[in-house]
């Protein structure tokens, strides 16, 4: 790549709570934003979201503190944005940060340390390899507003969505055969679980679905396993994306089923979906209908992963 100039990539990401004091405030943040979650008329989306983190603020501690007390999603986005940093800086001048969206550091903070730092350019990397408005859309369209607000007016490049990188194919193929071989050799039903989104984002176009499909025909590929596709997390009371990852265990389990490794498709990182969701509720939930349940490992700061983050900017920084 050699680049003498300085560039910045920011790593956007959801973000989370930190301790169970900031839940209230992420929820409503959250709820807030109508390109996730659409609550009436938009001049009543705050009011109703603040009702809503409010009714859900209690349970949401409760999961929580079952992972410690707060997410690890801003540590383990750090994590990947010190080592892309690393593997970067051996081929230019790069800054690399996480930007979030509902939590610290929003995208003010993370413009101001790039502004700090004279970055020429920002490479806006979303760390959702498949887009949807409600994720990639919302985190750019928010970078987007507030470089302009901020009138920093920092030129950025945008990557959109990279379900087929080949590094992140590969990691997540190892991550398959590392967990099957859990299962000494005895047959496994494998699968695949995303974030869920509400019906209706697909049907004025989102291309969610079809980035996940691409993802697994690709892993597929390599690994020659066929899996299913399920969602998860979802609330309100609209048509989500289905079927939903309860429904499966339940059906495997009443067909006689004893085996399934569960691969968190979406999530590049731990984090609630994954250390609580996964890892102890439906966990709990498989193992009492008597089966055998696995997850692969988060990609977190893999080494292949990184590569895979590397390629993306490379590319789109000689685009």
């Amino acid at each position: 790549m050699n680049t003498q100039d300085k560039i910045g990539v920011l790593l956007l990401n959801l973000g989370g709570p930190g301790r169970l004091e900031d839940i209230r405030p992420f929820l409503i943040n959250l709820f807030s934003d109508r390109q996730i979650i659409r609550l009436g008329p938009a001049f009543l989306q705050t009011t109703i979201a603040r009702f809503i983190a409010y009714r859900r603020a209690p349970k949401s501690m409760a999961n929580y503190a079952q992972i410690g007390g707060g997410s690890p999603l801003r540590e383990k986005t750090e994590e990947q944005a010190r080592a892309l940093e690393k593997l970067l800086t051996k081929d230019g001048n790069f800054v690399v940060r996480s930007c979030m969206r509902y939590w610290h550091p929003f995208a003010d903070e993370a413009l101001r340390e790039m502004a700090a730092a004279q970055v020429r350019e920002i490479i806006a990397l979303p760390l959702y390899p498949h887009y949807s408005i409600a994720t990639t859309g919302s985190s750019l369209s928010d970078l987007h507003r507030t470089n302009q607000q901020s009138q920093l007016q920092i030129p950025i490049k945008e990557i959109h969505a990279w379900p087929a990188e080949p590094q992140y194919i590969a990691c997540l193929a190892a991550r398959i055969e590392e967990g099957v071989r859990r299962f000494d050799e005895e047959p496994v039903h494998l699968i695949y679980s995303a974030h869920s989104l509400p019906v209706q984002f697909i049907k004025e176009g989102d291309p969610y679905v079809d980035d996940l499909e691409q993802t697994i025909r690709a892993i597929e590929q390599l690994t020659g396993i066929r899996g299913k596709l399920c969602y998860q997390s979802r609330s309100g009371p609209v048509e989500w994306l289905g079927p939903a990852l309860p429904e499966i265990i339940t059906e495997l389990a009443a067909q006689g089923a004893k085996n399934m490794l569960v691969m968190p498709l979406s999530f590049v990182s731990d984090h609630v979906e994954t250390l609580f969701e996964i890892d102890i509720q439906y966990r709990q939930m498989a193992e009492g209908l008597g089966m055998h349940f696995e997850s692969t490992r988060a990609l977190n700061a893999d080494p292949l992963f990184i590569e895979a983050l590397a390629n993306l900017v490379s590319k789109r920084y000689q685009a």
